[in-house]
């Protein structure tokens, strides 16, 4: 018979850092709002969770790596959001947050989790953080509960 590892959606005892982006705050807000409730329904204690604001998502990969790499968080999760707009920019700013977030967990052997949301409209950010399609915020803590609770099994 073989052996099963897979995470609990318990975040009692879990420590846990939170980088937001400041640009897009309207949004960025309610992702941070839908994560910190996805945490607290799931036994987080809000003493073992630390929130850091950054200027923008350009910014967030650095501030994850930190986290990640202080020995004190069993997740990190990275939430923002970034909006289309008339220029190439945000083909290049999205990019590189998505390749910097996602390798920042295998560099630092903890969970940290992508919830920087990409939206051509503004319309479409408001669905992803809290209305038709859900909080991805709060996707992104469930996913970081679980990734932290199958690393401590690892």
């Amino acid at each position: 018979m073989s052996q099963v590892i897979q995470g609990k959606l318990e975040a009692k005892g879990l420590r846990f850092g939170i980088v937001v982006s400041r640009y897009n705050n309207f949004i960025s807000e309610r992702l941070l709002d839908g994560a910190l409730d996805a945490l607290d329904r799931h036994g987080a204690a809000s003493e073992d969770v630390t929130v850091v604001w950054v200027p923008g998502s350009f910014e967030v990969p650095l501030a994850a790596k930190k986290l990640a790499l202080s020995g004190k968080y069993d997740a990190v999760l990275c939430v923002g959001a970034l909006l289309r707009g008339d220029t190439p920019h945000f083909d290049h700013i999205s990019a590189t947050v998505t390749k910097e977030i996602g390798a920042l967990a295998v560099e630092t052997g903890v969970p940290v989790i992508y919830g920087v949301i990409t939206c051509e409209t503004m319309e479409q950010a408001i669905e992803r953080a809290g209305l038709k399609m859900g909080n991805k915020g709060f996707e992104a803590a469930m996913a970081a509960i679980e990734m932290a609770q199958v690393v401590k099994q690892l």
